[in-house]
C-alpha cells in the first residue's frame, strides 16, 4: 500500500510542474522517413565512451550502444535482456547476497562472494558500481546503454579490467510533457505501471520525475513435496521470484550561466521477493534422483531438467530457531543511488567537471541452501553496503594540435555481511552453524591523464594512465562459541593494500569523415580483496590478490553505400594474470564459498557488427552482430576438486601423504567460466504508414550462443548448450506519439537457460558425509550434482502508453 501511495504522489506532482522530456518513444527505425516512406541515410549515433560526445564511428573503443528506441521495443527491464543484444555479454544470477555475475568475453566473477567487484562494473549516471546485488536494479527511462568491451581504465571511475556497462537515465527538457505506461505480461503475470513527468521550472531549472511499479508472480513454480517427519513443509506460496519493485528517479538540471551548469540524479529502488527464490534446479544427477548412503534420505524430489519447475520445500519444525517472517523465504533489497555532475568552464578552451556520487544498498534475506524434499540448511542473513566517490576532471579542447584531460577519483565505502546459518535438527545437523559478521573497509585513491595529439587532421594518438593506491581492511566478528571465542577475532591477513599503475594509448585514423581505422594498447586492473562468508581462523589467509590484465585491439569503423551501410570490425588480445575466481567445497557441515586466483588466462577474438538500411526496402533496417572469443587458462594448476571428483576425473593434483588423496586439478588450457566461442544476433525493423495519422512498426531478433561452461568445475554435466532465443514486436501507433499500442514477445520459444551453476551433493544434503575426493572410487554418496539457477523464460508483454504535453 505505501508503495501505491508513492506512485500516487508522484502522480499527483505533474499538477505542479510545468516540464518536457525525451521521453521513451518507439519511432521509426532510424535513417528512414515516416513522411515519405523513402529510405535515406543511417543516424549518427552520439556517445560518451571519452567522457565527450563523440560518433561511436569516431571513438577507438569496441562497443555498443543501445538507443532509447531499441530499448523500449523489445521492453528492456533488466541487465538480461540487455545482454541479448550484446554478443560476447553474458549473466549469472547467484545466491544470496552475491547478485549477478557479469561475463565480457568470459572474463567476469565466477565467485560465490558478495565482497569481490566484478571484472565488469556497471555505471549509473555516472556512479560506478561493481558489487553483483547492485546490477540487479530494474531498468526504465533509460536514454541510452553504452556497452565497452575490454580493460577500461581512464573513464568510468575505478579501473574495470573487462568492460564497462553506461547506463544513462533520460534528462528533462523545455516543454512540458507527461507520459504513463501500463504493461502486462502474460507468462510470469506481472504488472507493470509507469509515470513520467518533465519539462522547465524556471528559465534556470528543469525538472524531471519518473516513477515505475511492478508487481508479479514469477515465471516458474514451486512443485516440492516435504517429506513428512524432516524437519520441512510444503510452501504455502508455489510462485517462484514473485513480488513487488518500486522505483523512483528525480533530476535537475541547473544552468544558471554560461560558465556554470548542474546535473543532479537521485534514484531509490525497494525490491521485495516473498516466497521461494532463486529459481534453483538439479540439471544433472550422475546418480539418479533417489536416495544415497550414508543417510538414505530422499531428498531430491526433481526429475534433474532444468524446466519451469522448482523443487524446493520450506522451513518447518526442524528449525528450532526464531526466524524472521515467520521461516517463509523471502528477499528484501533497497537501494539509493545519487550522483551530481557539476561544469566549470575556465574559459571558452577549458573546463572543470566535478562527479560527486554516494551509493547505499541494504538487503534482507532467508535463503534455503539446498532445495530438496527436506531443508538441510538455511541462512537468515543480511548484506549492506555504502559508498562515496568524488572526481574532478580537468580537460582542453584548444585549437592546437594537443590537448589534455587531468583527474582525480576518490572512493571511501564499506561493505557488511551478517551471517546466519541453521541446521535442520530433524536430520542431525546442528541448530546453528554459523553466527559471524564481516566487515570491509575500502579506501581508493587515483591520479589519472590523458594527452590528445593530432598529428595531423587525420591522425590522432591518446596515451593516458591510472595510477591507483587501494586499500581493504577486514573485521570478523564471531558470535557463536563452539567455533571459538566469542566477539572480534584476529584474522591473519586483516589488510590487503594494492598500488597500480595502468597506462594505455590508442593510435586513430580517419582519412575520411565515414572511415575511422584504430589501434589500442590497453591496461586494466583490480583490487583483491577478502572470503568474508564464512568465519576464519587465525592461521587460514582469508584474502587473494589483485587482478590484472593487458593487451590491445586493431578495428575498423565506417559507413558506406551512401550511408546507409555502418560497418564495425575489430580484433582483441589480452592476457590476464591471477584471475580472481570462485570456488566451492563442503568442510562438516557449511558450504564454503571463496575466491582465489587462477595464474594466468589468454583471451583473444574478433567482434563485427553491421546495420543496413536498403534502398529497395523503405522504412527497413537489418542488424547482426557476431562475437568469436578464445578464453582459456594459460595456466591454473592447482584448481579445487569438485567433492567427490575423483582421480580419474582429473583430481590428481596436491597429495594429502597421509591419505594418499588428492585436493586439486589442472585447468590449464580449459576454458573459462561463462566463455561460448561464438555468440551473435540478427534482426529486422520496418515501419509501414497506416492510413494518414497511424504507423505500425514490426521487428524481430534473434540472439545465438554455442555452449559454455556454467562452473569451474572440470565434470561432464555443467555445460550449457547452445541456443537461440527469438524476440518480436509489434506496435501501432500515431504519428504525433499521443499514444502506442504494443504486443512485445521476448524467448518466443520459452528456452530456459542458466549461466551460473553450482557443485553440491543434492542426494545427502550436501553436509551429511559419503563423499570421497581425490580418489580412484568418489565414495558412497557418489559425485556432485549440477544445481543451476534458471533465467526467466518467455515473456508475453502487452503495452499500452500514453502521452500528453506542449
Amino acid at each position: 500500500m505505501k508503495r501505491i501511495q508513492l506512485l500516487a504522489l508522484l502522480c499527483g506532482c505533474s499538477t505542479a510542474l510545468a516540464t518536457n522530456a525525451a521521453l521513451a518513444q518507439s519511432g521509426p527505425p532510424a535513417g528512414t522517413s515516416s513522411a515519405t516512406g523513402a529510405a535515406i541515410e543511417l543516424d549518427e549515433v552520439i556517445v560518451t565512451a571519452r567522457k565527450r560526445n563523440e560518433s561511436i564511428l569516431k571513438v577507438p573503443v569496441v562497443m555498443t550502444a543501445i538507443t532509447e528506441a531499441e530499448l523500449q521495443q523489445f521492453s528492456t527491464h533488466d541487465l538480461y535482456t540487455v545482454a541479448t543484444r550484446v554478443p560476447g555479454l553474458l549473466l549469472g544470477t547467484s545466491l544470496a547476497a552475491n547478485g549477478l555475475q557479469v561475463s565480457m568475453r568470459g572474463i567476469g566473477t565466477t565467485a560465490n562472494n558478495a565482497t569481490v567487484d566484478n571484472s565488469i562494473s556497471l555505471n549509473i549516471d555516472g556512479l560506478q558500481l561493481s558489487q553483483g546485488l547492485s546490477y540487479g536494479i530494474g531498468m526504465f527511462d533509460v536514454a541510452q546503454v553504452e556497452v565497452l568491451k575490454g580493460p577500461q581504465a581512464l573513464f568510468y571511475g575505478k579501473n574495470s579490467p573487462a568492460g564497462v556497462i553506461s547506463l544513462r537515465s533520460i534528462d528533462p527538457t523545455d516543454k512540458f510533457e507527461m507520459t504513463g505506461r501500463l504493461a502486462y505480461e502474460g507468462e510470469a503475470h506481472e504488472r507493470v505501471g509507469e509515470l513520467v513527468v518533465s519539462g522547465r521550472a524556471s528559465d534556470t531549472v528543469k525538472l524531471r520525475l519518473a516513477g515505475k511499479y511492478s508487481d508479479q508472480d514469477g515465471y516458474f513454480r514451486n512443485s516440492g513435496v516435504a517429506i513428512p517427519g524432516r524437519g520441512a513443509i510444503d510452501p504455502v506460496d508455489r510462485s517462484v521470484n514473485g513480488g513487488e519493485d518500486l522505483m523512483l528517479r528525480g533530476t535537475a538540471l541547473y544552468d544558471p550561466a554560461d560558465w556554470y551548469s548542474a546535473r543532479l540524479k537521485a534514484s531509490y529502488e525497494d525490491s521485495t521477493m516473498d516466497g521461494t527464490w532463486p529459481a534453483l534446479q538439479a540439471s544433472y544427477c550422475p546418480e539418479g534422483t533417489g536416495a544415497v548412503a550414508p543417510v538414505n534420505i530422499q531428498f531430491m524430489n526433481a526429475d534433474c531438467t532444468l524446466d519451469r519447475y522448482v523443487n524446493a520445500t520450506w522451513p518447518g519444525t526442524g528449525f528450532v530457531t526464531t526466524l524472521r517472517n515467520s521461516g517463509k523465504p523471502f528477499n528484501n533489497t533497497k537501494q539509493q543511488l545519487f550522483s551530481l555532475e557539476q561544469e566549470f568552464k575556465l574559459g571558452h578552451q577549458l573546463s572543470l567537471n566535478s562527479l560527486t556520487t554516494a551509493y547505499n544498498l541494504t538487503q534482507e534475506y532467508i535463503f534455503l541452501a539446498g532445495f530438496s524434499a527436506a531443508i538441510p540448511l538455511l541462512s537468515d542473513s543480511d548484506f549492506l553496503t555504502h559508498q562515496f566517490t568524488q572526481e574532478l576532471r580537468l580537460t582542453s579542447d584548444y585549437s592546437t594540435p594537443v590537448n589534455f584531460m587531468l583527474g582525480a577519483y576518490y572512493q571511501k565505502a564499506n561493505q557488511q555481511t551478517h551471517v546466519r546459518l541453521y541446521g535442520n535438527t530433524a536430520i542431525g545437523l546442528p541448530a546453528t552453524s554459523q553466527l559471524n559478521d564481516h566487515r570491509i573497509d575500502i579506501d581508493s585513491l587515483s591520479f589519472f591523464g590523458q594527452l590528445i595529439w593530432k598529428i595531423n587532421p587525420q591522425l590522432e594518438f591518446a596515451p593516458g594512465a591510472r595510477w591507483t593506491r587501494e586499500t581493504r581492511d577486514h573485521r570478523q566478528f564471531n558470535y557463536l562459541a563452539s567455533n571459538g571465542p566469542v566477539g572480534e577475532s584476529v584474522l591473519f591477513d586483516p589488510r590487503v593494500s594494492s598500488s597500480n599503475v595502468s597506462p594505455e594509448a590508442s593510435l586513430t585514423y580517419t582519412p575520411t569523415d565515414d572511415l575511422t581505422l584504430f589501434a589500442s594498447y590497453k591496461t586494466g586492473f583490480k583490487s583483491g580483496s577478502f572470503n568474508a562468508t564464512i568465519f576464519s581462523n587465525t592461521t587460514t589467509p582469508a584474502s587473494f590478490n589483485d587482478e590484472r590484465v593487458k593487451g590491445g585491439e586493431f578495428g575498423l569503423k565506417g559507413r558506406f553505400l551512401d550511408h546507409r551501410l555502418n560497418f564495425n570490425a575489430a580484433v582483441y588480445s589480452y592476457q590476464y594474470s591471477d584471475l580472481q575466481v570462485g570456488a566451492g567445497e563442503i568442510r562438516g557441515s557449511v558450504i564454503v564459498n571463496r575466491t582465489l586466483n587462477a595464474a594466468k588466462a589468454k583471451v583473444y577474438g574478433f567482434d563485427v557488427d553491421a546495420t543496413y538500411a536498403p534502398q529497395s526496402a523503405p522504412q527497413t533496417q537489418l542488424q547482426a552482430a557476431l562475437n568469436y572469443n578464445h578464453a582459456r587458462y594459460g595456466s591454473f594448476a592447482n584448481a579445487p576438486c569438485g567433492n567427490g571428483q575423483t582421480i580419474g576425473q582429473g583430481c590428481n593434483q596436491l597429495q594429502n601423504p597421509t591419505t594418499l588423496r588428492f585436493s586439486a586439478q589442472d585447468l590449464t588450457g580449459r576454458e573459462l567460466v561463462r566463455a561460448p566461442t561464438w555468440m551473435g544476433t540478427i534482426g529486422v525493423d520496418h515501419e509501414h504508414a497506416v492510413g494518414a495519422d497511424l504507423a505500425l512498426h514490426v521487428g524481430a531478433y534473434a540472439t545465438y550462443s554455442s555452449e559454455f561452461s556454467q562452473n569451474l568445475t572440470d565434470l561432464p554435466g555443467f555445460v550449457q548448450p547452445s541456443y537461440t532465443k527469438i524476440n518480436a514486436s509489434l506496435a501501432l501507433r500515431r504519428n504525433d506519439d499521443k499514444w502506442e499500442l504494443a504486443l512485445i514477445g521476448n524467448n518466443l520459444a520459452d528456452k530456459i537457460t542458466s549461466g551460473n551453476c553450482f557443485n553440491s551433493n543434492l542426494q545427502n544434503g550436501s553436509f551429511l558425509g559419503g563423499q570421497v575426493q581425490g580418489a580412484a572410487l568418489p565414495g558412497a554418496a557418489g559425485g556432485d550434482e549440477s544445481n543451476c539457477v534458471g533465467e526467466r523464460g518467455r515473456e508475453l508483454w502487452l503495452r499500452l502508453t500514453l502521452r500528453m504535453g506542449d
